[in-house]
């Protein structure tokens, strides 16, 4: 397969995990003989740093004739530390969403049975959990009109969606129940708010349709408590926008770090992938990032196209890296690799699994296969 791939690296560590990201899709072109073309633009603050514009019209075009694209992070403390700011790198994000018309967040959490142990939650109630997140990305109070008072003494905040916004990923998500595990549970405040009662009527009506897909609904605040109560429960969970960035934050602690969470962003004509993590700017430059996420995320983009075969192989590499303790100092403070040693290890074990051994000393060299 040919695949023409806008990359965005954006700022902070984004640049160095999205880099082993390519260096695994390299290896899996090379073993499947695959074509992969890679695109380079800039998005968030080293855009703005460029351009003044957190999202260049070059970057949008190159999006737009991409089959895919792959993003590392946006952030930068000069403008997170800046109340006054008028341009910010997360506005990059939000509007490239728009462009594109990326409408569905995806969001897959799965816990690692040599992880476990890192989780700030007890063994017995994290063990087996396994759900997704299908956030609506587009729409809700993020892209609502807002308004400052002459005064500067009161701010609104507008939430509204439409039937056909909340349609259009309510379909995709009990699909994907249907494929899983056959439960959903809708998320939302509908004792609350309208825009929430909206949510619960209209998936309800759509319910319907999906007859071998048992729908549950959770109150945010339920669902956030849940979360850490009974994490195990769920399978996939269908939100708006806010509720699902604060509780797909929320679940990436279940795992043990928010360094191994990868998303897709997906419209009808296009799909970002992406980890979830920040620019995480504290880590710049210092080889310490752990690139699994970004690296899940490109498993991700291959599964998006079928090409299910080489993201198990990604899967499974990444599956052995934790299992021998081969991480970055997020997961293992005492005897740790760097980013582009996990990275390396993952891409040898996905060209030959039977010969790629764990040694330090090797993999500290970059050679961690031994034939």
């Amino acid at each position: 397969m040919k695949l023409n791939i806008a990359v965005l690296p954006g700022d902070g560590i984004g640049p160095e995990v999205t880099q082993q990201a390519i260096k695994i899709l390299d290896t899996i072109a090379e073993k499947y003989n695959h074509t992969f073309k890679y695109l380079k633009a800039d998005v968030g603050a080293i855009a703005i740093d460029k351009t003044g514009n957190p999202l260049p019209e070059e970057t949008i075009d190159i999006c737009l004739n991409a089959d895919a694209i792959l993003f590392g992070a946006i952030g930068d403390p000069k403008y997170d530390e800046d109340p006054n700011a008028k341009i910010r790198p997360e506005q990059g994000l939000l509007a490239l969403r728009k462009k594109l018309g990326l409408f569905a967040n995806i969001r897959p959490l799965t816990t690692f049975n040599g992880l476990i142990h890192q989780s700030n939650l007890k063994e017995e109630v994290i063990k087996g959990t396994d759900f997704v997140i299908y956030r609506e990305l587009t729409g809700g109070i993020y892209f609502g009109d807002k308004k400052l008072s002459d005064d500067g003494k009161m701010a609104t905040d507008v939430c509204s969606y439409s039937i056909d916004e909340i349609d259009r990923i309510a379909h995709l998500a009990f699909k994907a129940a249907q494929k899983r595990r056959k439960k959903l549970t809708l998320v939302d405040k509908a004792n609350v708010l309208e825009s929430s009662r909206l949510w619960r009527k209209r998936v309800t009506e759509l319910s319907k349709n999906y007859s071998n897909v048992k729908l549950e609904y959770l109150f945010v605040d339920n669902a956030a408590m849940q979360l850490i109560l009974n994490p195990s429960q769920f399978d996939v969970i269908l939100t708006e926008n806010m509720f699902g960035d604060i509780l797909s934050d929320e679940a990436s602690v279940i795992a043990g770090s928010i360094g191994l969470l990868a998303s897709a962003s997906v419209g009808d004509k296009t799909a970002l992938f992406e980890p979830i993590h920040g620019s995480y700017p504290q880590a710049k430059g210092k080889n310490i990032a752990n690139p699994v996420a970004a690296i899940l995320s490109a498993a991700m983009l291959l599964e998006h196209f079928n090409l299910n075969d080489e993201a198990e192989d990604i899967k499974a590499a990444v599956d052995k890296s934790i299992e021998l303790n081969i991480s970055t100092p997020d997961l293992n403070l005492e005897n740790h690799f760097s980013t582009a040693n996990v990275g390396s290890f993952i891409r040898d074990f996905i060209l030959d699994e039977d010969n790629t051994f764990y040694n330090k000393n090797n993999i500290d060299l970059g050679q961690s296969t031994i034939i």
